[in-house]
């Protein structure tokens, strides 16, 4: 509990700091993004991609509002009873205003009582969040049908070139390819940057929340993941690599993981919701240069970097991703509804030892879901492959991005 004095210190410093901070570019995804009456706005993502940017570009674009920020260390005893003293200092230092930005609110018990009777006022409340369970759980228990949802991740490759003053080009796309979008470190390059941000994402979302002992486990186990993008992974097997108690933990950590948005997990495909269950998933990172920053290896497959990168762009607008494999293997299934619409692979190059696999695991997925055309996403190659009256097109990853 904090006393009401020292609150509005913190609430007038934290106004007066709006102003020092740069409010960045406008990000793609959420054009348009904007508050809606009698309903709460969730802006959820990994640490450190931009969230807290694009809620001050947001109150660039209303007259007046209130704001606070709940990951300010001045604020650690805030709890539950706060509230009401915080919606005094408000109206007392800003009069009667509409809109509420609160920055992750969710380190708040109970927080989600406060913006539902905001909401029932009609004020129009934005919030943002870095744990995509805790959230949803708690919004589901007192916002169902009150709020919706917008996911924000680093920078793609167009909000990178945007950032860095750059044109279009295969060199302005090796760069993005090693590097990734998380604007801290695009500015500094200092890859202790992103080394910090998996240990601050490691101890406050998921050590300290979950109370997690063995910590030298959990962080192996991330790191392990993060260098294995691409790859596919049972629960079991990685029970015995990290000499886990049980799958159950190992389950956990995985869901603690993309909960997080530190990756991503994808099932392989299949009609019977069990088998999906059970069998291998494959794992992405939400950021290339997350990855190779904190390889447990010099990492330099830039065919598994290609293949992260055409995830994220899948999944910053699809929220169904499969990954398909009978007699051959595709990278990638989209579905829409109950059809699968799109089959799409990825290679660094199509050559001669590597042609044939890759063409035949596209082929037979599209013939499985009765698709009349394909996509082959390259490092640089152009192509296009008729073959059976189905339509195979090639096309460099780089400008398939910024389509």
């Amino acid at each position: 509990m904090i006393d009401k004095e020292t609150l509005r210190r913190i609430v007038l410093a934290q106004r007066e700091e709006l102003a020092l901070y740069d409010r960045g570019i406008p990000r793609q995804d959420i054009e348009g993004l904007k508050p809606v009456t009698a309903f709460a706005l969730v802006l959820t993502g990994i640490r450190r991609c931009g969230k807290s940017t694009l809620l001050r570009q947001l109150m660039k674009k209303v007259k007046g509002f209130y704001y606070f920020n709940f990951e300010d260390p001045r604020a650690t005893a805030f709890d539950i009873g706060d509230f009401e003293k915080l919606e005094e200092i408000f109206k007392e230092e800003f009069k009667e205003q509409k809109y509420c930005f609160f920055d992750e609110i969710q380190n708040i018990s109970q927080w989600e009582r406060y913006v539902r009777r905001l909401v029932d006022i009609k004020k129009q409340v934005i919030i943002t969040g870095s744990n995509a369970s805790l959230l949803s759980k708690e919004l589901g228990t007192r916002l169902t049908g009150r709020h919706l949802n917008f996911e924000l991740f680093p920078f793609s490759y167009k909000e990178f070139l945007d950032f860095k003053d750059k044109k279009n080009s295969l060199e302005s796309f090796d760069e993005y390819l090693l590097d990734g979008g998380f604007p801290e470190y695009l500015n500094s390059k200092k890859p202790n940057t992103l080394q910090e941000l998996l240990t601050d994402i490691l101890a406050r979302n998921i050590s300290i929340r979950y109370k997690i002992r063995n910590q030298k486990a959990l962080r192996e186990l991330s790191v392990y993941l993060l260098t294995n993008i691409g790859k596919s992974f049972t629960y079991n097997s990685l029970k015995k690599n990290f000499k886990l108690g049980s799958i159950n933990s190992v389950i956990s950590f995985i869901s603690y993981f993309e909960d997080s948005y530190l990756i991503f997990t994808i099932p392989r495909f299949d009609y019977s919701l069990k088998k999906m269950i059970i069998n291998p998933k494959k794992v992405y990172a939400v950021d290339n240069g997350l990855s190779v920053k904190n390889s447990a290896s010099f990492f330099d497959d830039k065919g598994r970097l290609l293949e992260n990168l055409a995830f994220l762009n899948l999944r910053r607008k699809n929220g169904e991703i499969f990954y398909f494999q009978e007699k051959n293997e595709c990278d990638f299934l989209v579905r829409e509804g109950i059809k699968i619409v799109r089959a799409i692979q990825v290679t660094y190059e199509l050559n001669r030892d590597n042609r044939e696999r890759e063409i035949n695991g596209l082929l037979e997925a599209m013939k499985k879901f009765k698709l009349k055309e394909g996509l082959i996403l390259t490092y640089n190659q152009e192509d296009q492959f008729d073959i059976d009256n189905l339509v195979i097109r090639a096309i460099p990853l780089w400008k398939w991005l910024i389509k």
